[in-house]
């Protein structure tokens, strides 16, 4: 894959959803370099058009970054409740528009944003549709406070544990003050399985299965920018 080519998948995509966006809106704004992509399209709105939206962001990188494009961020004291949510996915499934999210380290503020949101629009390159998940590993956000038990009790649901390490080969701190063990479970045929599972983990803060969050799924590829829309019965 001509990575070049697909940046230009993922601008196209982003720049469908700042479309989206509407005066007065209050938004999540996601993590990584999909949803960056967004963030600097919703800036060149807000400065080209006066568009008025506030933010929340999902990681501080997405907060320094969109401070300096002049988007207002909130907080949820003073809005509990948000309109839209635009974040990227390591992986899309087709048939459900269930997501594996968080490997950029950010999936608890990413889920907790999303959860608060009247709807979640995801942006993804052709790359990321698979028709089941488990391609990648399933991030999972742990306490560092025996992090070892929690590791091992994943390993006792079937997966192989990896403790995600920083660029000096520390373990990478999360914003919220956390560890990420990712976690290869392969396919995945039931994936609300899996999630119920790793819900009731002890230790365990967070996991990157986002079942049921998306709405809509803007997807950029050689043919353009296709909508993908969340059936009634993968709610």
């Amino acid at each position: 894959m001509d990575s070049a080519q697909q940046d230009l998948w993922k601008k196209a995509a982003a720049e469908a959803a700042a479309s989206l966006v509407e005066d007065g809106m209050v938004l999540g704004l996601g993590t990584g370099t999909t949803a960056a992509v967004f963030v600097t399209a919703l800036g060149a709105r807000v400065s080209k058009e006066g568009l008025r939206v506030s933010g929340i962001s999902t990681s501080e990188h997405t907060a320094e970054l969109a401070r300096s494009l002049g988007i207002p961020l909130v907080t949820f004291a003073e809005h509990i409740q948000l309109d839209l949510t635009v974040d990227g996915a390591d992986e899309v499934e087709l048939s459900t528009l269930f997501l594996v999210k968080g490997h950029g380290g950010a999936l608890l503020r990413e889920k907790i944003v999303a959860a608060a949101s009247k709807r979640m629009v995801v942006i993804a390159d052709e790359t990321k549709l698979v028709t089941h998940l488990g391609k990648h590993p399933v991030p999972v956000e742990v306490v560092q406070f025996g992090w070892q038990v929690t590791e091992n009790r994943l390993k006792q649901l079937g997966a192989k544990t990896s403790l995600r390490l920083a660029a000096a080969g520390k373990p990478l701190i999360t914003d919220n003050g956390n560890y990420i063990i990712d976690c290869a479970f392969g396919v995945m045929d039931k994936p609300k399985e899996a999630a119920h599972h790793l819900d009731h983990v002890v230790g365990a803060v967070e996991h990157g299965l986002f079942l049921g969050f998306a709405s809509q799924v803007l997807v950029g590829g050689p043919g353009g920018v296709k909508t993908l829309q969340r059936a009634a019965a993968a709610q």
